[in-house]
């Protein structure tokens, strides 16, 4: 792996791509960067750009936008609640390696000195890591509910806690905040967010279908984990899954890693939400790039077997999915192709968290944020911010 520190003075172009944009696929087509922004997007061969910048010649891959993980605990031993410099490093020197340019360091259910320690350890790192860029934090409990709890440590869930959020506010990098609406205060609590540009999602949630509509009235936008954590489907109570399913307002984040959801929900929410309000995101927790065996999350006991984690109850704790993988598997469980599936981990959670004026699309204005896959959908390299992090192709 070749990782470099972000260098935005570097002109580069890329010729020969099959760039997705990734709404269109635009065959032998040239991306000119500069300043680790794209200038322009054209066919290859109609300017003299390649005799003046380094050049990266992409023949034969598929060359996408960088994808956008929303929802990752950890990779490689490492995890967000570890708030140290090292293991915001090694995740961000993972991801890339997966195709992954951009995410949100994601919390667990804790106490309130580990969230904030956490917190502001991402508020120093943001702008230190070397491979995928930390945008800054998804906060994923406490104010959940326990009735659905998972994998989250039931001896720190609590309703809102206005000095708490408020401090969380304060740091500058919670961007995306799971919350069970239905538990008290959460109205006062949603209110807030929404006037600070936190997005919210409805997860570990037992929401009846009234009460999700209330909540997307007030503002929260996303559903955690989609099916896993929440009141499912009834045809009587259409529950927080229905609530999730039926309202527009609402993206939804699955995990396709075959586990989390059978091959026929992953074909189902495709179908029903639509690829615009589908949000592939990997969960993933500590044990992700590594072998079967005992690891901790968020102070409790995993147990690996078979790429599957679960606490000892047998909940399901995160997952060792990555987000390349995610989309194989979409492609494979949905029968979508390749360019139908990939805005669900690019555009789509780009708009849902409003960095779509600069993430998200490979097109002019927009950052060079860049992931070159072989024809079989494997990842080749990534860059950030026109800097080639991984590359195991050129």
């Amino acid at each position: 792996m070749n990782t470099l520190c972000y260098n935005s003075g570097m002109s580069t172009t890329i010729i020969h791509a099959n760039v997705f944009t990734p709404d269109e696929i635009l065959p032998d087509h040239s991306i000119e960067i500069e300043n680790g922004v794209i200038k322009k997007v054209y066919p290859t061969g109609n300017s003299d750009a390649a005799s003046k910048n380094d050049i990266i010649n992409a023949q034969g891959l598929l060359v996408t936008p960088g994808l956008i993980d929303i929802h990752i605990h950890g990779d490689m031993g490492s995890d967000s609640m570890d708030a140290t410099l090292e293991a915001y490093n090694t995740m961000s020197g993972f991801l890339c390696e997966h195709g992954v340019t951009s995410f949100l360091a994601t919390t667990v259910t804790s106490s309130e000195v580990n969230i904030s320690s956490a917190l502001k350890m991402i508020e120093q790192m943001m702008d230190k890591v070397t491979g995928a860029q930390l945008l800054g934090a998804h906060v994923e409990g406490p104010y959940i509910n326990i009735t659905y709890k998972g994998a989250q440590n039931p001896a720190y869930f609590r309703t809102p806690q206005k000095a708490e959020y408020e401090a969380w506010v304060e740091t500058g990098v919670v961007k995306l905040i799971t919350i069970a609406p239905e538990l008290d205060g959460m109205d006062e609590f949603i209110r807030f967010c929404v006037d600070h540009n936190i997005e919210l999602a409805i997860g570990h949630s037992q929401a009846t279908y009234e009460q999700v509509r209330h909540a997307a009235d007030l503002g929260a936008r996303q559903a955690t984990h989609l099916f896993n954590g929440m009141l499912g489907l009834h045809h009587r109570e259409p529950g927080t899954v229905g609530g999730v399913l039926m309202d527009d307002r609402i993206y939804a984040q699955i995990i396709v890693d075959g586990v989390h959801l059978h091959p026929a929900i992953v074909k189902f929410v495709t179908q029903v939400k639509g690829i615009d309000h589908t949000i592939l995101i990997s969960d993933a927790m500590r044990a992700t790039g590594l072998d079967n065996g005992k690891y901790d999350l968020g102070g409790q006991e995993v147990t690996v077997m078979g790429g599957v984690a679960r606490i000892a109850n047998g909940a399901l704790a995160g997952s060792t999915l990555t987000l390349d993988k995610a989309i194989q598997n979409t492609m494979a469980f949905s029968g979508l192709d390749f360019q139908q599936v990939l805005p669900m981990a690019t555009r789509v959670p780009a708009q849902a968290m409003h960095w779509d004026e600069h993430k998200g699309a490979i097109k002019a204005g927009f950052d060079a944020d860049i992931t070159f896959f072989t024809p079989q959908h494997e990842v080749a390299a990534s860059m950030v911010a026109g800097n080639m992090v991984f590359n195991q192709y050129f």
